[in-house]
């Protein structure tokens, strides 16, 4: 731990280094690698032209001190790189956060880099003090706060304004993601449909006559019938002209919901309330979405193998899903079931307006045969 290391560390010259760039290569070693070495590389910068300060110098011995200790936190140790006035908020007072370095696309990186680069100029033309904000001056860092917020959401020369570029480039991740682990579901329900007996066909006049019931249930107002609406897309197409068709929308939907809950009926008084709790069904629409697909591989795939007559109670669905070989997972505790079970009370609900379940909560000859049908369709790709 050296002044070679620190330059290497940064990719510039010693003359060129600013309190970042040495206190992230600090933060490189071992803390008490960095307290030895602290006297020597505090000589050696002043000899090359670029003694930092003496405020800098001394927090860097508190904090790798209270490191070496055992008493800081990650939270001190990041206060105490952005005292250096030139490293990024993780978290901005706008609620903007920046991922994990290892976990940055290039678009984060470039962006971030930017700002670095920016907060240097700012220093450098006495805009931020970065004394001060080691010395805790509530001044310094509301400066330093609104000049990040303030260039987050500014455009740059090329038109990209920061903060939206990098969530944008989040969200592609993200879905790109979630559309990988949604064909894997596919193709093992796939797998495991096809290793399974097939099951007898449904006589075509029951599946007509649960869409029918399910066609006069979507017509009334209120729930369940605005959640099943939101479910299958149905407040912003028709809906399909065949019974058969519906249900299976519909069905499909409870696993992978497609809309939101039409704001119609809301009024701007709800709309602006952001504080306000969630209505009942929203809260069964979150816990829909919250459902992941190898939960839903896991119970489904149980209740196709079980067939007919088993039970299908949310309380059961969470222990098939925890002792499923379908999946790969650790070992539960009576938390981690609780929670899957509380997230399945909106799905058995739902399937019992549908036919999937009876009023004891037991899964239908409907229920087998659609349930293995329905997911498959909630995961297929859409045309």
């Amino acid at each position: 731990m050296d002044l070679d290391f620190v330059c290497t560390h940064a990719g510039r010259p010693a003359a060129a280094l600013t309190r970042r760039d040495v206190a992230r290569a600090l933060l490189a070693v071992p803390s008490g690698v960095a307290l030895v070495a602290l006297p020597d590389l505090r000589r050696a910068l002043m000899a090359a032209g670029n003694p930092l300060s003496l405020a800098f110098w001394e927090s860097a011995r508190a904090t790798l001190g209270t490191i070496e200790s055992g008493v800081a936190t990650v939270g001190d140790v990041q206060r105490w790189v952005e005292s250096t006035g030139t490293e990024p908020m993780l978290m901005t007072p706008g609620y903007f956060v920046w991922p994990e370095e290892d976990e940055r696309g290039p678009v984060a990186e470039e962006m971030f880099s930017l700002l670095v680069r920016y907060l240097e100029d700012r220093v450098n033309a006495g805009e931020i003090d970065p004394d001060a904000l080691v010395a805790g001056d509530s001044g310094a860092r509301r400066t330093y706060e609104e000049l990040q917020e303030r260039w987050l959401s500014e455009p740059q020369p090329d038109g990209r304004v920061p903060g939206f570029a990098v969530s944008d480039e989040q969200d592609e991740e993200l879905f790109a993601a979630w559309d990988e682990e949604e064909a894997f579901a596919l193709a093992e329900l796939r797998r495991i449909v096809g290793e399974l007996p097939k099951p007898p066909e449904l006589p075509a006049d029951e599946l007509w006559r649960a869409g029918a019931l399910l066609r006069e249930l979507l017509g009334l107002p209120g729930y369940p019938a605005n959640v099943l609406r939101a479910c299958a897309g149905l407040d912003d197409r028709p809906m399909p002209e065949d019974n058969g068709e519906l249900w299976l929308s519909v069905t499909a939907g409870i696993a992978g919901p497609i809309s939101d809950l039409s704001e119609a009926g809301d009024s701007l008084e709800e709309f602006a309330d952001i504080d306000g709790d969630l209505s009942h069904e929203d809260t069964v629409l979150a816990n829909l979405c919250a459902i992941q697909h190898a939960d839903w591989l896991a119970a489904v795939a149980a209740l196709t193998r079980l067939g007919p007559g088993v039970l299908a109670s949310p309380e059961r669905l969470a222990r098939l899903i925890a002792e499923s070989e379908d999946i790969d997972i650790d070992d539960q505790d009576a938390d981690d079931l609780d929670a899957t079970e509380r997230l399945f009370v909106p799905v058995v609900t739902l399937w019992g307006y549908l036919g999937i379940v009876d009023t004891e909560d037991v899964l239908t000859p409907l229920g087998w045969w659609g349930l293995p049908k329905a997911l498959e369709r909630a995961w297929s790709p859409s045309d």
